[in-house]
């Protein structure tokens, strides 16, 4: 179960033959204030894995240490919940989702020519056990000196909005990327080496997931 609206953290999943269902937390991210980033953006993963795997104990009723599946998991595999969080570290800076245009705008314009660390938080929550595994990806991305035009036409376009640091690195983002030091899954949300890492913490290969 993947805790998150994310298109692409799921298309990442399906990609790797994980067909999960999707579950919005629709946990409030203002109440996590915690101003180190790598603390803030696991908290919220946490929070929100933890929402979704509380919903699904109460609807499924499963017991304490249970490996019964949910409709998205093979059978025998236990059931998960994934929780996700992004933000970009820049100048000193958390940085989440602009939410408007003159915030993004505003952004660019700063990022432009230099870099920033792209963090992702990550929980795995066994619902029947209670366990969880958690851990922070890293990536540092390097912005290209993207014109004030072409800031305005990406920023029309609403795309970075509503995403973490105000870019993403396919869609219309991707040009105004010069490269990335580390996984290119971090910066779209779920790093799948490091999802491998956490499952296998709670005694789950990756290969007992797939499709």
């Amino acid at each position: 179960m993947l805790a998150s609206a994310s298109a692409s953290r799921r298309q990442i999943l399906a990609s790797a033959g994980i067909a999960a269902e999707v579950m919005v937390s629709g946990v409030d991210e203002s109440t996590i204030t915690e101003p180190d980033i790598t603390r803030r953006c696991q908290a919220l993963a946490r929070l929100k894995a933890q929402a979704v795997a509380d919903q699904l104990r109460d609807q499924l009723s499963v017991p304490d240490r249970s490996p019964a599946a949910t409709p998205a998991a093979p059978v025998g595999a236990p059931t998960l919940v994934l929780g996700c969080d992004s933000l970009l570290e820049f100048d000193g800076q958390v940085l989440g989702k602009p939410g408007d245009a003159a915030t993004a705008t505003a952004r660019w314009r700063r990022m432009r020519g230099r870099s920033g660390v792209l963090h992702t938080g990550h929980a795995v929550v066994e619902v029947g056990s209670g366990r969880v595994a958690e851990a922070v990806s890293r990536a540092r991305v390097h912005f290209t000196e993207i014109t004030d035009e072409e800031i305005a036409a990406y920023v029309a376009t609403g795309e970075p909005l509503q995403v973490a640091g105000a870019f993403t690195i396919e869609g219309y983002g991707a040009p105004f990327i010069d490269r990335i030091d580390g996984d290119p899954g971090t910066v779209l949300g779920l790093s799948l080496p490091l999802l491998r890492r956490l499952l296998a913490e709670l005694d789950v290969p990756i290969t007992a997931l797939w499709r």
